[in-house]
């Protein structure tokens, strides 16, 4: 059989995973999840993470999930040397590699290939740090600004992780990143990437509330306070970044819970809309609205004809 390689791409609670599971179901072939998450890899986060149960797990194979604890980082250059190695194993078992999540620049990564950017450097990487305490990220995006207005255009003011590694690239490469962006070799892979985008952007709104409602219910709060209490975990981690868990580990240091879930909500719509952003400039994609009523049956017939081809 011809090798398949079918990509589910879309916001958070775009409902992913259902019509993942609903794929699985209805391909002639077997199917496999391969998660395509930066938030999935660390064990000890499921709540937040709306991680697949074990039953859902035990029903069709998922991988890169639970693979490092969350003190440990993960990047998209292991992601693509993952996702390769699995996908070839995989197609070699005569399986459909299903690819689902919502880290667009994963998804960018193994489509298009990886930028050849240098490694992080800790010393320089604490530098910036001690500069942000002391100057606050805003102004740290404001130094981007003027030495990388492309990248810094894309970023929120707020968006420490990703100032910090554009500062980094520059001063460590001495070129912005934007300069770098598309100087790596395609990564080979070349699958039907289907991406869920919303109409109506206040249905995907009222899903986020509804899904982080649901998460303090099933006890994330609890769950944080179990990450803080390891003492291997600080809130610079980039585990503790992840949208929800950063807004918890905060609310408890502060000692005030009651602005939690405005917060939270309001962190994960901005991250939808960057995934959104990234969807788009992605011109090869299968565009299905998730929010049509028949959008599973739509990817569904997609998929079918990229595993029959």
């Amino acid at each position: 059989m011809e090798p398949c390689v079918i990509c589910l791409a879309g916001p958070t609670a775009s409902g992913k995973s259902a019509i993942a599971l609903a794929l699985a179901e209805s391909l002639p072939r077997p199917v496999e999840i391969v998660s395509v998450d930066s938030a999935l890899v660390y064990r000890g986060m499921d709540i937040g993470t709306a991680k697949p149960s074990a039953a859902q797990r035990a029903a069709v194979p998922h991988h890169l999930i639970d693979i490092i604890e969350p003190s440990q980082s993960f990047s998209a250059a292991r992601f693509v040397s993952d996702a390769q190695r699995l996908i070839a194993e995989i197609n070699a078992r005569e399986h459909v590699a299903l690819l689902v999540g919502g880290t667009m620049l994963y998804f960018k990564a193994l489509i298009e290939g990886l930028d050849l950017l240098p490694p992080a450097d800790p010393a320089l990487r604490a530098e910036l740090d001690s500069q942000a305490a002391a100057r606050g990220w805003p102004e740290m995006h404001a130094e981007l600004a003027r030495i990388d207005p492309i990248t810094a255009a894309r970023l929120a003011p707020t968006d420490a992780q990703r100032i910090q590694r554009a500062l980094e690239v520059f001063h460590l490469a001495g070129r912005p990143i934007s300069s770098l962006h598309g100087s790596a070799a395609r990564a080979g892979i070349a699958p039907l990437l289907v991406a869920l985008e919303p109409l109506d952007r206040a249905w995907l709104h009222a899903r986020i509330a509804n899904r982080f409602h649901s998460m303090l219910a099933a006890g994330l709060v609890d769950e944080v306070r179990a990450l803080r209490a390891r003492g291997d975990l600080h809130a610079a981690l980039p585990a503790m970044r992840c949208v929800g868990y950063r807004q918890t580990w905060e609310a408890l240091e502060r000692g005030d819970l009651g602005t939690l879930a405005e917060r939270a909500i309001a962190a994960t719509r901005q991250l939808a809309k960057r995934q959104l952003t990234w969807l788009r400039a992605m011109p090869l994609r299968a565009r299905v609205a998730c929010d049509a009523a028949d959008a599973e049956q739509r990817v569904i017939a997609l998929a079918r004809r990229a595993a029959a081809a």
